[in-house]
């Protein structure tokens, strides 16, 4: 499966308007240098009061659908 690296530092204030309807996608670059177009929902598991922060992989189909986004240690 492909999948790429993404160092995210999305701080709390950044999320919220994401949270108010205001938009439903978050358009980070990975260290290859690729766009990614994801969907807020998938980052609700890493939030903090903080936001979110740290190195992420993300796994895609074939097709560019998510598998999977884990967070790396």
């Amino acid at each position: 499966m492909p999948s790429l690296l993404l160092d995210i530092a999305l701080p709390a204030d950044k999320l919220l308007a994401v949270y108010q309807g205001r938009g439903n996608r978050i358009l980070i670059t990975s260290r290859e240098g690729r766009s990614v177009s994801l969907p807020a929902h998938h980052l609700r598991p890493f939030l903090t009061s903080e936001g979110v922060f740290g190195s992420f992989e993300i796994e895609f189909g074939d097709q560019g659908k998510l598998i999977a986004l884990r967070r790396l240690a």
